[in-house]
């Protein structure tokens, strides 16, 4: 009865439930949603920007930097998803869940891609080309290419690396010419940091040592000395290791250092370097005392300066007046200085710029007749020095270097006033000092503009960093986006954790295979020993034996005279036999002395059956040349107790040993003895029972042996040439195991 009513009662709610359920669906189905989803290149899984996502009559929206979008959508809602980079893609929502879509590149646009590469290359290039080509010019301009090109480079860009590289160096070359070595040095470790070039850090050590930081680019000038240089790298880093210590004062050091490079560009025919290393080590010897070879060295850059251009000659003369003004040396400056004007007057093309009075290299004629007046007033010839700073003022205000002339118009003053002269001292002095006036506005505006031309170059230095930091930033979003797929790609990765771990079984199961084989090679190599040593335990009281009845016949014949003689060798023998019982392989030469003993004893015993020889060829070097002990006892037992001693008249055995080539001997036992087929008929039947030991012993010794050390012995046993009676055995003995 109750289980009757309880299913009336599910009778009577089924079709609410259904009706529920249909209910329920159907509001599900109705109610709007937000969809989130990603739009992604299938080949490189990266997100792409600007796909629009359309529900027909709804609405549209874009997908952001990353490819994702969120839009709202009911259960059943077709997505229309379009870009101009691939076919047009459709998708009907079926739930909630998040929609990815991989999309594959559409040929036409990817041709376009290809295209806009290639413009992208030019582009780049041509900022380049013209970033080099205004760096000497317009630091401003320059910089201002090397952002463009840099703005070129592209993150997928396989050579991107390289292109940074190449770009950051010619922004610290620009940095370096105007003489902002922090600024390059900065720009240099960028630039080594995104390619290894050995020029490009010869060029950070420089900027090192521009920036007066002498030990640091005493360091990366070592550290390149560790690297593979060309010999013109080589001049520069041991100048550089030279300069740097010049900047440690450490004068020793520079000295060696120069020498060095001094060698190197002498070997290499490198003049330029010949003359500039020549005057630094001359500058050096002269800070040490040593004016005589200071002086050689100088004299030899001069010499090579004048085969040179004019403008290497007046500067090396320049530099060697120099010298000579600081040794009071006053002729040969002058001499030097005059000498150097004409070469000036003969450059066709003068430095635009203005160099500093203070600089060695000012190659201009204002400075020159400057210093020549100096030279003529410190040994007091007002009159010459008067006529020098005359034409130095008058070059100098030509020129508007208003440095020049005004030392050279201070100059004039003090040597009017030296002379006596001193209304035209009181004129010199107040033009004196309209220069400085005229000097101090120029000075302010060359702080201004240099004040200026900093700020220019920082605006454009924040404009290359910050495009840097953008780039950075932009690869780390990439990466979190990346980070989500990887969570998908977790199932992939199990699997692949499966696939290796199984791999590592196998090598491992390949692994205990081979020990396994190994172990088993050793085993038997240890057997083969075991064996070896099982038989020479064996031969040596087989040996004994034989020998101990050669004893017992002297004895029984009552020869105990021939019996003490034959104990004494016999004992000898027994000594040496004992001495190499434990050895694979002895001396040829133990093994020669151990026959001549067994030989002489058996000849004591059977005197009137056989006499013996024993010939080593002097070609042959025994001491290099190993045998197995006791190899040839048996051999030679043999001979004369089944062979020698059975024959009616006196026999021979003759021992041979005779070099084959430069690896290999050859050992020849011959008797002339009954032979073998004799010898067998001769046993007794119960010694034809028995087999001999001594040979047995000795046919799997070799074999064992050859075995382990790949066919050192070859033995041939035969009757001797000719058909003649008897018994041959040849021996082939290899040098090398």
């Amino acid at each position: 009865m109750k289980k009757i009513s309880l299913m009336m009662i599910c009778l009577w709610l089924l079709p609410a439930l259904v009706l529920g359920q249909e209910d329920t669906r159907s509001r599900a189905t109705s109610k709007s949603m937000s969809i989130k989803g990603s739009v992604k290149e299938q080949s490189t899984r990266k997100g792409i920007k600007d796909v629009e996502v359309t529900i027909l009559g709804k609405g549209t929206v874009k997908t952001d930097v990353f490819g994702d979008f969120r839009i709202e959508a009911k259960v059943g809602d077709e997505l229309v998803i379009s870009h101009d980079d691939f076919a047009t893609v459709r998708y009907t929502i079926k739930d909630g869940q998040r929609i990815d879509i991989e999309v594959k590149d559409n040929p036409i646009q990817s041709k376009s891609k290809s295209i806009s590469k290639q413009k992208r290359e030019v582009t780049y290039r041509d900022n380049l080309n013209a970033a080099k080509k205004e760096l000497k010019k317009d630091a401003s301009t320059s910089i201002g290419y090397i952002t463009n090109a840099l703005e070129t480079i592209r993150d997928d860009d396989p050579a991107g690396a390289s292109k940074k590289a190449e770009l950051f160096e010619t922004l610290a070359d620009i940095y370096n010419f105007w003489k902002q070595p922090d600024l390059a040095e900065s720009n240099y470790l960028i630039s080594l940091k995104n390619k290894y070039n050995t020029d490009v850090k010869i060029k950070l050590a420089s900027a090192q040592l521009e920036s007066k930081n002498y030990q640091a680019a005493l360091n990366t000038f070592k550290e390149l000395l560790k690297s593979r240089l060309s010999s013109n790298q080589k001049i520069l880093v041991y100048e550089g290791i030279g300069d740097s210590y010049v900047g440690l004062q450490n004068t020793i050091e520079a000295i060696t250092s120069y020498n060095k490079a001094l060698s190197l560009s002498q070997r290499k025919k490198n003049d330029t370097k010949v003359i500039g290393l020549n005057s630094k080590l001359a500058g050096l010897l002269q800070q040490q005392g040593n004016i005589i070879d200071a002086e050689e060295y100088l004299d030899n850059s001069v010499q090579l300066a004048q085969q040179k251009d004019k403008k290497t000659s007046a500067r090396q003369r320049s530099v060697a007046a120099d010298f000579y003004n600081k040794s009071s040396s006053y002729d040969k400056e002058i001499q030097l200085r005059k000498e150097a004007l004409e070469d000036i007057k003969d450059i066709k093309v003068v430095k635009d710029s203005v160099q500093p009075l203070d600089d060695d290299n000012a190659l201009t004629p204002q400075v020159q007749n400057y210093k020549i007046a100096n030279a003529f007033a410190a040994q007091e010839k007002y009159d010459e020095a008067i006529t020098y700073l005359d034409e130095s003022i008058k070059e100098a205000a030509s020129k508007n270097d208003l440095i020049v002339q005004k030392d050279a118009t201070r100059k004039l003053g003090e040597v009017y006033r030296e002379k006596g002269e001193l209304e035209k001292a009181s004129d010199a002095f107040k033009e004196y000092e309209v220069i400085i006036d005229k000097l101090y506005v120029q000075k302010d505006q060359q702080i201004s503009q240099a004040a200026r031309f900093s700020r220019e170059l920082a605006q454009r230095a924040n404009r290359i960093t910050t495009l840097e930091k953008d780039r950075e930033l932009n690869e780390t979003r990439y990466k979190l986006a990346f980070a989500s797929q990887e969570l998908v790609n977790q199932q992939s990765l199990r699997q692949q954790i499966i696939i290796y771990f199984l791999i590592g079984l196998t090598v491992l199961l390949l692994l205990a295979a081979y020990l396994m084989y190994r172990n088993m090679k050793q085993q038997r190599y240890a057997n083969n020993l075991l064996a070896l040593k099982s038989l020479r335990s064996q031969m040596n009281p087989h040996f004994i034996f034989n020998a101990l009845n050669s004893v017992n016949t002297f004895i029984a014949t009552s020869d105990e005279r021939t019996a003490n003689r034959y104990l004494t060798d016999f004992s000898i023998l027994m000594r040496s036999v004992l001495e190499n019982s434990e050895e694979d392989f002895i001396p040829l030469e133990k093994e020669i002395e151990l026959l001549q003993v067994y030989v002489q004893l058996e000849h004591f015993r059977f005197q009137d059956k056989f006499d013996y020889t024993i010939d080593v060829d002097p070609e042959i070097n025994i001491d290099q040349y190993m045998i197995p002990p006791m190899l040839l006892q048996p051999y030679v037992e043999n001979a004369v107790w089944h062979g020698l001693r059975y024959k009616t008249e006196k026999g021979m055995l003759s021992i041979k040993f005779q070099e084959i080539n430069s690896d290999s001997i050859e050992i020849t036992i011959v008797d002339d003895g009954i032979g073998r087929k004799k010898s067998k008929e001769l046993k007794t039947s119960n010694q034809k029972r028995q087999k001999s030991k001594g040979m047995g012993n000795i046919k799997k010794r070799i074999a064992i042996l050859n075995k382990m050390y790949k066919d050192k012995v070859d033995v041939l046993v035969s009757d001797p040439e000719n058909n003649a009676e008897g018994t041959q055995v040849k021996l082939i003995l290899k040098k090398e195991i």
